[in-house]
């Protein structure tokens, strides 16, 4: 997914401020972030101290781990693009 949704809705998020849909705005966008925050970042420190020499011997259990962290990391997004789309559909964009 990248960063690219995470700094939009915080830029949509300062330009709504105050305004209809606002809230909705600045929910997605919040979303964007911890998801960002607290499933992303434990999934990449992790895999970083890999070798290359092989996978460590929990692996299989890291990858269950990654996989649980993956169906929320989905929830979020559609949750928060639900939300920027009831803002859009509330105050469309100029």
């Amino acid at each position: 997914m990248g960063h690219r949704p995470v700094v939009l809705g915080a830029v949509w998020a300062v330009l709504a401020w105050g305004g209809e849909g606002a809230s909705l705005v600045v929910a997605g966008a919040v979303l964007l972030v911890v998801m960002a925050i607290l499933l992303f970042v434990p999934i990449n420190s992790r895999v970083a101290t890999w070798s290359h020499e092989g996978a460590p011997a929990d692996w299989k259990q890291q990858m269950g781990r990654w996989d649980r962290f993956h169906h929320v990391r989905v929830s979020v997004i559609v949750l928060a693009f639900a939300l920027f789309t009831v803002a859009l559909v509330q105050r469309p964009l100029r």
